[in-house]
């Protein structure tokens, strides 16, 4: 039995009052079902490649091609029931854990035993870092820094680690355009590589799952990464149209060698953590049944060292590099800002945007 015309309008009511947003690859599905409903196949111009939002409910809208409005009707109204039903069972950590910081909507912040744990918390997404993420890890960090742990962790909740940049932040253009997004972005993205920089306290990566971006390129600026052996690592910036940051540019060739960096910097090899391990980016690897159980028995016993002592020690390791970091940071925040304005890199943003809001 199809959806009736009174379904698809309480459906449409529905989506006002859901508690959680969808994300922006669902609103573009829902944008495209709801034309397609009321309107029929696209019949409107295609937007220039430049208006990045336009273009992406375009390509989505086009892309059902000639499904009925019927059809389309009922698929509205299923895809509604389903976010509701994820909503109610979403299997994002809830507030209220033992030891859990209030104040943060994107990661899950605690504090026991000596350690402080930052977990990226925004598991449908694959840990996608969206601009309200970037701003809470920031203020996780410098929470941090000032608390009383020794040691600080960072690591994702659900089966990745986390897949670097959400490019659907592209989509929120100001009102000054793209070349403010774009002066916008390379300001948060300093600010962001900046902290782990100038982060005062042993900094330790868990890498649980499969690791993407810049949640890779700033593990050079940890202190020590662990991984699971299901773990993967790749920077496909070249594909994006886009180029290296976190201070990799740097980092890399420091650690494995500059062809090895090439390798993944430039041609994007992904990386099994075996490999990351043997190239000196991952510290130590472990089987995946056993990873959370034997890393945090290393962790417990880390963490009742004299902390004073491993701060201390950490400056004498790290701040003759300081200053060099900051500069490789602001000069490949600098390219990049060019490089989001670059025609290049807005193609392969809006191609990769207009694949993922296929049906």
């Amino acid at each position: 039995m199809r959806a009736s015309q009174k379904d698809f309008e309480n459906s449409v009511n529905r989506v006002k009052l859901l508690k959680k947003d969808p994300g922006n690859e669902a609103k573009l599905k829902l944008y495209a079902l709801y034309k397609q409903a009321t309107e029929g196949p696209c019949n409107t111009p295609k937007p220039s490649v430049f208006d990045l939002i336009n273009k992406a409910k375009w390509d989505a809208w086009n892309s059902l091609g000639s499904l009925s409005k019927e059809t389309a009707r009922q698929n509205y109204v299923d895809m509604v029931s389903s976010l509701s039903s994820s909503a109610e069972s979403s299997s994002q950590i809830k507030p209220g854990a033992d030891g859990e910081q209030p104040g943060y909507e994107t990661l899950v912040v605690t504090s026991q035993d000596g350690i402080t744990k930052i977990m990226l918390n925004r598991p449908t997404k694959k840990n996608a870092i969206s601009t309200q993420m970037y701003q809470e890890i920031m203020q996780a960090l410098k929470s941090a820094s000032k608390d009383d742990s020794s040691i600080t962790v960072l690591t994702g909740n659900g089966d990745y680690y986390c897949s670097g940049n959400d490019l659907t932040n592209f989509m929120d253009v100001p009102p000054g355009g793209v070349e403010e997004k774009a002066k916008n972005g390379a300001t948060l993205l300093r600010e962001f590589v900046g902290c782990f920089i100038d982060f005062p306290k042993p900094l330790v990566a868990l890498v649980n799952g499969p690791a993407v971006g810049i949640s890779v390129t700033i593990l050079g600026l940890f202190d020590a990464v662990y991984a699971s052996d299901r773990a993967t690592f790749h920077t496909p910036f070249s594909h994006l149209g886009q180029s290296p940051e976190g201070c990799s540019s740097y980092t890399f060739p420091r650690i494995m060698g500059p062809a090895k960096a090439t390798e993944m910097l430039i041609f994007g090899k992904k990386l099994t953590a075996r490999e990351a391990c043997a190239q000196g980016l991952v510290t130590e690897v472990f089987p995946d049944s056993t990873f959370q159980k034997e890393v945090w028995t290393k962790l417990k016993a880390y963490s009742e060292l004299p902390p004073n002592a491993m701060r201390i020690s950490k400056q004498v390791i790290r701040n003759k590099e300081k200053e060099k970091l900051h500069a490789v940071n602001a000069e490949e925040s600098s390219v990049l800002q060019e490089r989001w304005l670059s025609d290049e890199c807005r193609n392969a943003v809006v191609s990769f945007l207009s694949r993922r809001a296929k049906l």
